[in-house]
């Protein structure tokens, strides 16, 4: 199935969202943080234990292109690489630039939603 997404405006909601998602049975696994800033997209991840995207979500072949590539460039390859299309990575990235936090869902059900 295709992923889903929420765009928060705090890391509190954010933390407060997989929390709950967890509770309603979403695997943690399955639960990944992203923020336009590394150490927020960490912070957040590690308060909540959700994933960031890294190397095994990506693949070698992009994780070592994202060391070249802009920021923007690097966050729409996550998206794309979590299962967005490319017009839907660029939507999100650009709500990461007004300092959004995305939570994306991975390999949801039918029943999983926000």
């Amino acid at each position: 199935m295709k992923p889903i997404y929420k765009e928060f405006q705090n890391d509190e909601q954010a933390v407060g969202a997989v929390q709950e998602l967890k509770a309603r049975g979403v695997h943690e696994d399955d639960i990944y943080v992203i923020a336009h800033d590394a150490d927020r997209t960490k912070r957040v991840a590690d308060n909540a234990d959700a994933n960031t995207v890294g190397i095994g979500d990506v693949g070698l072949d992009t994780f070592v292109k994202n060391v070249f590539r802009s920021k923007g460039d690097e966050l729409r390859a996550q998206f794309e690489e979590l299962g967005f299309t490319a017009p839907e990575a660029e939507q999100l990235e650009e709500k990461l630039d007004h300092g959004k936090v995305i939570l994306v869902v991975k390999d949801t059900t039918a029943s999983t939603a926000f």
